[in-house]
């Protein structure tokens, strides 16, 4: 089953989004990285790291980050890694985690799921 990884500034928000995936897709594998160390918000290269180490697996890793300085330190971490089997995911956030872990749960494969989530850069909720 694929991994999913959710990126972001804030711990409680990625906790948050991480519990509400497990409502709909309780058996998807879902790790998270947010805030800091110390608690502050921002984005930790050591905890993105263990989050992807936590759920990589031979059918891969889709990363969802929300914005700006999440997307650079995933950057920094997936060049450190050179793991082909992890990619990062360019969609809206919650929508993204919603349909990846649903997907990963039914054993979609990683790149069907990531031409799934570029769909939904054109989502309009009106």
């Amino acid at each position: 089953m694929v991994g999913i990884v959710l990126v972001s500034h804030s711990r409680a928000l990625v906790e948050a989004l991480r519990d509400y995936t497990r409502v709909i897709a309780p058996r998807a594998a879902v790790a998270v990285a947010g805030g800091m160390p110390n608690g502050e918000f921002g984005t930790s290269y050591g905890s993105v790291y263990r989050a992807i180490s936590e759920v990589n697996n031979p059918d891969g890793v889709v990363v969802l980050m929300d914005m700006g300085a999440a997307a650079m330190v995933v950057k920094m971490v997936l060049g450190d890694m050179s793991d082909p089997r992890v990619c990062v995911a360019d969609c809206p956030f919650v929508e993204g985690a919603v349909e990846a872990t649903v997907q990963a749960q039914a054993g979609i494969d990683r790149d069907s799921i990531i031409q799934s989530l570029k769909s939904l850069s054109q989502l309009r909720k009106f």
